[in-house]
Order: C-alpha cells, then sequence, then structure tokens
C-alpha cells in the first residue's frame, strides 16, 4: 500500500507562489492534490496520472501546474499567483486506477492520503 508524504507548504503574501511535494513510496497510477479551507469540504485541485495527463478545477487552471518525477514517485504542484482564497490543507492522494473523470471528482475516490500540508496566503 502506497505511503504519502507532502511538504512544501508555508505562508506567502497573494500573488507569491509555492511548490508542494508529494512523495510516494510507491508508483499509483493516479496522484491528486485536495484542498480543505477551516469548516469547508475538502475540494479537489488537480490530477496527474502515470501518463503525464493533468487537470485541474477551474479556479486554478493557468496559475497552478502539476508535475511528477516518476523516477522519484513524486507529484509536484506549483502555485503561482496565490491568492487568499487559496489558503488551506493541501492533501495529497492516490489511486490504483486511471484519475477520475472531472466532472466526478471526489475525495472518495481515492482510498491513500497523506498527512497534508498547510498553504497560508495573506493579503
Amino acid at each position: 500500500l502506497v505511503q504519502l508524504v507532502e511538504s512544501g507548504g508555508g505562508s506567502v503574501q497573494a500573488g507569491g507562489s509555492l511548490r508542494l511535494s508529494c512523495a510516494a513510496s510507491e508508483d499509483p497510477y493516479c496522484m491528486a492534490w485536495f484542498r480543505q479551507a477551516p469548516g469547508m469540504e475538502r475540494e479537489w485541485v488537480g490530477w496527474g496520472d502515470r501518463g503525464g495527463l493533468t487537470e485541474y478545477i477551474d479556479s486554478v487552471k493557468g496559475r497552478f501546474t502539476i508535475s511528477q518525477d516518476n523516477a522519484k514517485n513524486t507529484l509536484y504542484l506549483q502555485m503561482n499567483l496565490l491568492k487568499p482564497e487559496d489558503t488551506g490543507m493541501y492533501f495529497c492522494a492516490a489511486r490504483y486506477a486511471p484519475c477520475p473523470n472531472s466532472a466526478t471528482m471526489h475525495r472518495s475516490a481515492f482510498a491513500f492520503w497523506g498527512q497534508g500540508t498547510q498553504v497560508t496566503v495573506s493579503s
């Protein structure tokens, strides 16, 4: 069973950048980033699969980029032009199946989760 460890969170001002990393102990087919603000549902941010395909939620398109280092089983989330509404705990998730259709993306589709890393964006 895959284990996931996130890193790279922190505090930045609006307009700044952060890069999150998710190191996996194995090579799952699909890895994704979710985020959760206090009192809110966990929200899907984007996913990347073993074939190099990526998809994102509309609110981060053009600002966030997912990339992978397959040799290291690591998924990255480059976040640029950060906004206060991007604040939250960011979680890495994985599954041994193709990534779900974006229209049906939900946390229940992923069985494996990291502990999360906090991202705080101040205005």
